[in-house]
């Protein structure tokens, strides 16, 4: 069994009550931290090498050491728990079942950063889980745990729970904070970045659920014990969102010394693939990063075991890499068509799309339409090159990252699976049937020789 740092007491019957999360080490970790200096905690975090669990993969202890300190101007720590990125579910996990221990990570998170109102930006479709947090919220604040002068500390602490509306682009941090200061959501253009003025201008910091929720871990092992387990700059654990054609979909905690293989088609993990059908590609980190096929997913370019961590999974760029983003890990069984999963990921960013860049308002829907007729049989030769020079005008020239966003699936999927969408072109009436599968390929590159 692999190492259970955040989902230790997964099994534990009522963890999410308080009096059972303290029973089993609940709240150590904060006690710990308030002997201890803020500027200390943060070097434990630095130490640690914990890197955000959000998609970008940003070295936590630098982004905090970043907070600006201007006498007399509020702090502020915002948690961003929208996780709307498609396929990723691990945040609502902890939320849901291990409430305390995010709650836990959040008080030593506003000591260390001097934040004395924390807010969570919770997406809007997680309905039931406010409720959740707001009691887990009451009992540690009954408890001592926020409130005024939390253990004799003289540091004062609310946390604050923040419905959204359901708008993907939230998920980006300035987005966030338009949207929590009651403003439209729209990334706002950098610099000045959220450490010099964030909330209501304020130095804020913002970090996702599951990089919160490490810190108590960390303050609990010491920053060096952490680094420990993983690999080079893959410290620690990294929680997985599994799904797709797998026999075992779930949130899976692991170290990131393990490989793709491993955790596709072992017992412990996914389980492998259902009815015996064999892998043919898999998004490894959400929706919004590059699909592999299964030849350059379970191995690297280079011919070496990929691994489920930051460096090996983006080892050969977008040529032949991809990342391991928010942990939405998405795979794709030999009956699946590339072509018509592109499109509905596709219309899903023109849907988000906020539309104050026009390469990402007017090529999303450009790419959408495109993609259609080519899924519909309506499509031409040339429009895969002009699809490919879309996304090529989208990528990197809008404000928010939702652009690269939108713009990386397709790339990825004309890169790796050209030869399908051509195959759509010229069978017309078959593509209309919606069964593509393997079976209509010549060339098997995209099939894993794996038991």
């Amino acid at each position: 069994m692999g190492i259970k740092l955040l989902l230790e007491h997964d099994k534990v019957e009522g963890i999410k009550n308080y009096d059972t999360y303290r029973k089993h080490g609940g709240y150590r970790a904060a006690e710990k931290a308030f002997k201890m200096s803020t500027a200390d905690i943060v070097e434990e975090v630095k130490k640690s090498g914990l890197r955000g669990r959000g998609g970008a993969g940003f070295p936590t202890g630098m982004k905090w050491s970043f907070l600006a300190k201007p006498e007399g101007v509020p702090r502020h720590l915002v948690c961003n728990a929208d996780e709307s990125e498609p396929g990723t579910f691990k945040d609502r996990y902890l939320m849901e079942f291990h409430p305390h221990l995010f709650i836990e990570g959040l008080l030593i998170s506003s000591f260390a950063l001097g934040s004395n109102a924390t807010y969570v930006y919770i997406r809007g479709e997680y309905a039931w889980i406010p409720e959740i947090l707001e009691r887990a919220i009451a009992e540690a604040k009954h408890n001592g745990w926020l409130g005024k002068n939390i253990l004799g500390s003289g540091f004062d602490c609310e946390i604050y729970v923040h419905r959204g509306a359901g708008a993907y682009i939230c998920g980006e941090e300035t987005a966030l904070i338009e949207s929590l200061e009651g403003k439209r959501g729209n990334p706002r253009m950098k610099p000045p970045f959220p450490a010099i003025q964030g909330v209501w201008m304020r130095p804020t910091v913002v970090n996702n659920v599951e990089t919160i929720a490490a810190v108590v871990p960390i303050i609990n092992m010491g920053g060096d014990e952490y680094a420990k387990i993983g690999v080079g700059k893959s410290t620690g654990t990294k929680l997985m969102s599994a799904c797709g054609n797998i026999n075992k979909p779930g949130v899976y905690e692991i170290d990131m010394t393990i490989s793709v293989e491993e955790f596709i088609f072992s017992d412990e993990y996914c389980g492998g693939i259902p009815k015996g059908k064999r892998l043919k590609a898999c998004i490894p980190g959400g929706s919004s990063v590059p699909i592999l096929p299964a030849n350059l997913l379970l191995k690297t370019a280079k011919g070496e075991t990929r691994l489920m961590n930051y460096e090996s999974m983006s080892d050969g760029g977008f040529v032949s890499g991809s990342m391991i983003g928010s942990g939405g890990f998405i795979v794709f069984d030999e009956d699946q068509c590339v072509v018509r999963h592109t499109m509905t990921l596709a219309r899903f960013y023109n849907h988000e799309s906020c539309g104050q860049c026009s390469p990402c308002r007017e090529g999303t829907g450009w790419m959408y339409k495109i993609l259609k007729n080519i899924e519909n049989g309506k499509g031409k030769i040339s429009d895969i090159d002009l699809l490919w020079d879309i996304q090529r005008k989208i990528e990197g020239n809008t404000i928010c990252p939702l652009g690269d966003a939108a713009a990386w699936p397709v790339a990825a999927a004309i890169r790796h699976f050209r030869d399908e969408f051509e195959w759509h072109v010229l069978n017309p009436d078959e593509s209309q049937k919606r069964n593509f599968g393997l079976a209509h390929y010549a060339d098997p590159i995209h099939v894993a020789a794996t038991a």
